[in-house]
């Protein structure tokens, strides 16, 4: 199943050479509760997946569809890699950063901050430090459908940094509504962060804000980087050129380094999350609702 060009909304003349007029929109897989969590493995060429509320994760490979990569998941949201190449993974269930090892056994990266559980954690990245960056708003203890009903421990809702070294947690970011999607600039100069508390707060603004990363992942000078017009902010992801491509209530949303909307690829579900993957990274992922589905860009992903 497919969409034709007709997917694209431009906004801003540059957004055309960013996409492939020609390139459609591919349904790749329906069967999900809850998409989520796309991470690209350029080594198996595959994408790994999360299908939350029936806790497992997924594996696509070209050509040979999908099949269950990791069942028991523990209710897993965000992933992406290591620097070595390891799997980092958020489990809701088990309110914890996990990873995979080589031989497939999980280590606990971190399941609590000064003394108390952390609520359930979200998104992940890794930073060239190799310093592990996650996002812990309260989600997975809102019910029983994406992880087990429970009361927050921690007061706020935090973004943290792991130090690789020491294993210390350090809360960066306290004042969000719900911390969600993150993503480095190209340069790693600057992290992005979304805010998706309007999921159930009407009056809670959409949008991604904007840090500094000064020296020893300290942050500064934040922001708003944009406002998301449908649905809410969740995970996203940044190309080569600096642009962002996140999710959104009608398909992903591509902004400028600066902030502007420049288009749209409309979605016929709501978007959770995207990943660049392919042979040459210029196949953008999205989970959307119940579906996998793919678009190739005219750009790269970093």
């Amino acid at each position: 199943m497919s969409q034709t060009q007709s997917i694209y909304e431009v906004h801003d003349e540059c957004f055309r050479r960013l996409t492939v007029a020609s390139a459609a929109l591919e349904e790749l897989y329906s069967g999900c509760r809850w998409a989520e969590g796309p991470v690209w493995f350029a080594d198996t060429q595959c994408l790994i997946f999360s299908d939350i509320p029936n806790e497992r994760m997924l594996r696509w490979v070209s050509g040979g569809g999908v099949s269950v990569f990791r069942a028991q998941s523990n209710f897993v949201n965000g992933n992406t890699r290591d620097r070595q190449g390891r799997l980092i993974s958020c489990q809701h269930g088990g309110r914890r950063v996990v990873r995979t090892e080589l031989d497939g056994s999980l280590t606990v990266l971190a399941d609590q901050y000064r003394g108390k559980r952390l609520n359930s954690p979200n998104d992940v990245v890794v930073r060239s430090d190799d310093s592990i960056w996650f996002t812990d708003p309260t989600y997975g203890i809102m019910s029983d459908y994406e992880g087990y009903t429970a009361d927050p421990e921690q007061e706020t809702r935090n973004v943290y940094r792991l130090d690789p070294h020491s294993g210390e947690i350090e809360a960066v970011l306290t004042d969000f509504g719900q911390p969600n999607g993150l993503a480095f600039s190209p340069d790693e100069s600057k992290l992005y962060v979304a805010d998706s508390s309007s999921s159930h707060d009407i009056n809670a603004p959409r949008r991604i804000r904007v840090f500094d990363v000064a020296e020893g992942g300290r942050l500064a000078n934040g922001g708003v980087f944009c406002d998301i017009d449908t649905g809410v902010p969740d995970g996203f992801r940044v190309d080569v050129q600096g642009n962002i491509w996140t999710s959104a209530g009608d398909g992903v949303h591509c902004f400028s380094p600066e902030g502007k909307l420049l288009g749209k690829i409309k979605v016929p579900q709501v978007v959770a999350n995207v990943a660049f993957g392919g042979p040459r990274r210029n196949c953008l992922f999205i989970t959307a609702t119940k579906s996998l589905y793919a678009v190739y860009l005219a750009v790269n992903g970093i």
